[in-house]
């Protein structure tokens, strides 16, 4: 039972992040978009490289 409140509260989260994302969002620029791909992709490298680290040791 408490499997599916914590699905029922992380679906309602996502749910209202979407809603409030598509009427208050803003499109962002080609320029602002390549930016944030860029450091998201180092990012996502760090954080990958440093869970292999943790899991080794």
């Amino acid at each position: 039972m408490t499997l599916l409140i914590i699905l029922a509260v992380v679906f309602g989260g996502v749910a209202l992040m979407v809603i409030f994302g598509e009427k208050y969002g803003k499109p962002l620029e080609p320029q602002t978009q390549q930016k944030y791909s860029k450091i998201l992709m180092v990012v996502v490298f760090l954080a990958l490289f440093l869970a292999l680290i943790k899991a080794m040791l």
